[in-house]
């Protein structure tokens, strides 16, 4: 995203987009882990809050490992 394009009428995003592991399938299953990503519904609420080093390390071994023992 360029740093001046619109988000909304108004208004302008100067930061990057933040990387998710969102794939649009939201169910929470028993475990408490989300079914499409295999996060908790509270890395969830504070994924915007994480730094995109905090984020890449979730996203690059701590999901996979918990989606390889699903």
């Amino acid at each position: 995203m360029h740093p001046t394009t619109p988000v909304r009428r108004g208004f302008f995003s100067m930061s990057p987009p933040i990387l998710s592991p969102c794939i649009g399938i939201c169910l929470v299953n028993e475990s408490g882990l989300c079914e499409g990503c295999f996060r908790t519904l509270d890395e969830i609420g504070s994924w915007c809050n994480y730094s995109a080093a905090q984020r890449e390390h979730l996203m690059d071994t701590v999901l996979p490992e918990r989606g390889d023992l699903a």
